[in-house]
């Protein structure tokens, strides 16, 4: 008998349905050939500290057991919020437990999600059974139709070939657990409220605060621009100069604008060509969600969840996907799409070219498809229709069997000898594939002139002021995920996204395309950020983690946290172990315990949410440490005394409040930046509660 064990109850199903004839037997389908089972997506989670340390499951955390480095990862059953044993998990796991152990079972096939989640989640189910001396095999499937689950039964390769995908996979899980417990716990019990830190929501929530602190502090400059917008031949030609002035210059602009006028405009140089224009490629996830979110601001946990359940129907390939290509073993796959396609009257016909098949830029999985089984669009919910739409219509656009066709024009206009103007414009002769496009399109007209001709030209000043960065929206934060690195202008002007590629599979992304979407959910949840429409904005508690991590010298940029990418992805193809991976990590923990502000055996240790720092000199009650300040219990009766954590970017110690309260006052200490980024020292002295510099 061969044991398929299924990652959800849903692909469990879909797999017993292809493989026909099975009856229902409580948790799993049975034949005289196959079992089908089905795990709840995480059966196991990694111990908490307190598996390692001997402390009571839920008890209060401390300081002195961090940080935790276990010498071999645990994993458990796992848990509720209560921290007691999910009971439904249990017996899910006790009845796949007896089904690997019968002595009939002879084969074990892992059918999990066909990534690395997906890969270590039904490992770990087998890794805690009895069951020796059997076939373990895996069962990957890029779609869920009948025919592509029976075709992956019949081609099933030995588990040990996903061996490296598996190390990638618990690599990422060690090294997230590290990050996360001994992180989270340093910072929770340094502030007082929950701070959820981790590898790759942290950076997240910094390039929000980054940018929205940017154009919080944004002052714009006003400028003079010059321009024409004057009509020739019935069309409006628009030329503005290279040349700017200040807004204290109109009369410097004004001159400018009239030697500009007299001189005149002479066509120099009339380029023009018809082309055929590429319909672009196919959807990556993240693709499709800037597609989603621009268009219809449909949030990333949304568009995921509406994608999830269509790849679950067999609609549509495996969502989870960085690609925006197939692969060239996908040729026959496709042809038989396109016929069904064909079907409905849509005008398609197969196309190879590099643009659509090129197995250089597929890591695991291809671009998103819809599957040879079409839908009735009338039984998807509203939501489903759009997602899928937007795939579909993808598809036939790369396709389609009828050219777009576009006059593309360049006119070069020549100002006397002031300045050279380069006009383009394009204007659809043909729509062919645009008109399944949703995206917006427009063309730009130019007049029909040739060389000689004069262009009508009457620049004047026109006062301006220079943009604030944007906020980021669903499209841009992805953008900068997939390549925190990237020059957004040179890649739009790059004519391959091969720097694209190099960048996912050297593992410089920020999070992936499984798990990003949960990992910003989590983040507005937390009340970091949150997303409007489709814009993301940065919320008081997102400031509050930045601004504290800061405090305590806990770096989580996009440098550390794509080194460790780089070297997951070095586990993935077999260039470093598991170990080497994670002593990475633990090396970067370490060095935030041994700094000085988180050691407690140093001066400039800024202590523990609540530690007492001393008596108060107004009202003689207590100063304890809190969120933003070390501050008197008699706050709430009126008194004023207050030390704040973070003095103009310097952190206060435990010792320099005590040394205050007592004294009154400290000796000369260094570090402070002042507000034009210049570096002083100072005396600090206690004046009514408060604290003022004092400048010897």
């Amino acid at each position: 008998m061969t044991l398929i064990i299924a990652e959800k109850p849903s692909l469990a199903r879909n797999i017993a349905g292809a493989i026909g004839g099975m009856a229902k037997r409580g948790s799993y389908f049975e034949n005289g050939r196959y079992i089908v089972t089905w795990a709840f997506g995480h059966l196991f989670s990694l111990c908490d500290i307190e598996d390692y340390t001997g402390g009571a499951p839920g008890e209060k955390w401390r300081l002195d057991v961090l940080p935790c480095f276990p010498e071999e990862f645990r994993f458990k059953l796992r848990s509720g919020a209560d921290k007691q044993p999910d009971e439904g998990a249990k017996r899910q796991f006790e009845t796949i437990k007896a089904l690997c152990e019968r002595e009939d079972v002879s084969e074990i096939v892992n059918a999990g999600d066909a990534d690395r989640e997906g890969e270590i989640i039904v490992r770990l189910i087998v890794m805690n059974t009895e069951a020796k001396n059997k076939s373990f095999l895996r069962l990957w499937l890029p779609d869920q139709t009948n025919e592509t689950i029976l075709s992956a039964l019949s081609e099933m390769k030995s588990e040990k070939e996903y061996d490296n995908l598996s190390n990638e996979g618990f690599a990422r899980t060690y090294i997230d657990w590290l990050y996360g417990v001994n992180l989270t716990r340093v910072a929770t019990l340094k502030c007082g409220t929950l701070l959820r830190v981790g590898r790759v929501i942290v950076p997240i929530v910094k390039a929000v605060y980054d940018r929205d602190k940017a154009i919080e502090n944004f002052i714009p400059e006003k400028y003079l621009a010059l321009e024409s917008r004057e009509e020739t031949n019935g069309v409006e030609v628009l030329l503005t100069s290279k040349y700017k002035f200040g807004p204290n210059s109109p009369e410097k602009a004004r001159l400018a604008c009239e030697k500009m006028n007299e001189a005149g405009a002479v066509v120099t140089s009339v380029k023009t060509k018809n082309e055929k224009l590429s319909p672009g490629k196919l959807y990556s996830l993240s693709k499709l969600q800037n597609f989603l979110g621009k268009k219809y601001k449909m949030p990333m946990d949304e568009s995921l969840a509406v994608i999830q359940k269509l790849y679950e129907e067999g609609y549509v390939t495996y969502p989870r996907t960085n690609s925006e290509y197939l692969a060239s073993a996908e040729k026959d796959k496709v042809k038989k799409i396109i016929a069904e396609v064909s079907k409905l009257g849509y005008p398609v016909r197969f196309v190879d070219k590099k643009t659509i098949f090129d197995d250089s830029k597929i890591e695991s999985h291809s671009a998103l498809t819809p599957t040879y089984k079409i839908p009735d669009v009338k039984k998807l919910s509203e939501k489903e229709k759009l997602v899928y739409s937007a795939v579909f219509r993808r598809f036939v656009m790369v396709f389609c069997s009828e050219d777009c066709v576009a006059k593309k024009t360049e006119i070069t206009v020549n100002v006397g000898k002031y300045e050279d103007f380069s006009v383009k414009g394009t204007v659809i002769l043909e729509p062919g594939w645009t008109r399944f496009d949703d995206s917006p399109r427009s063309g730009k007209l130019l007049p029909e002139v040739k060389k000689g001709d004069k262009i009508n030209i009457n620049f004047a000043p026109r006062e301006k002021e220079t943009s604030a960065p944007k906020h980021y929206t669903i499209e841009t934060l992805n953008n900068y995920l997939k390549n925190p690195f990237r020059d957004e202008k040179k890649a739009a002007e790059a004519d391959d996204d091969m720097e694209e590629y190099r960048a996912v599979f050297e593992g410089l992304e920020l999070g992936t395309e499984a798990t990003r979407t949960g990992i910003i959910g989590n983040a507005i949840q937390s009340g970091y950020i949150e997303l409007k429409k489709d814009v993301y904005r940065i919320l008081p508690g997102g400031e509050f983690l930045i601004e504290s991590l800061s405090r305590m010298d806990i770096s989580m940029d996009k440098y550390k946290t794509s080194e460790l990418g780089k070297a997951l992805k070095k586990v993935f193809h077999g260039e470093m172990s598991v170990d080497s991976a994670v002593l990475l990590a633990e090396k970067e923990i370490e060095d935030v315990f041994c700094s000085s502000v988180n050691d407690p055996s140093s001066d400039s240790f800024s202590g523990v949410y609540g530690d007492e720092a001393g008596v108060c000199p107004l009202c003689g009650k207590r100063v304890k440490k809190g969120r933003y300040s070390f501050i008197c219990e008699g706050n709430k009766d009126g008194c004023e005394t207050k030390i704040p954590l973070m003095l103009c970017s310097r952190p206060i110690s435990l010792k320099e409040a005590k040394t205050l309260l007592s004294e009154g006052k400290t000796e000369k200490l260094s570090g402070f930046i002042s507000k034009r980024g210049k570096s002083f020292d100072a005396v600090l002295a206690l004046e009514n509660g408060r604290v003022v510099f004092v400048f010897t």
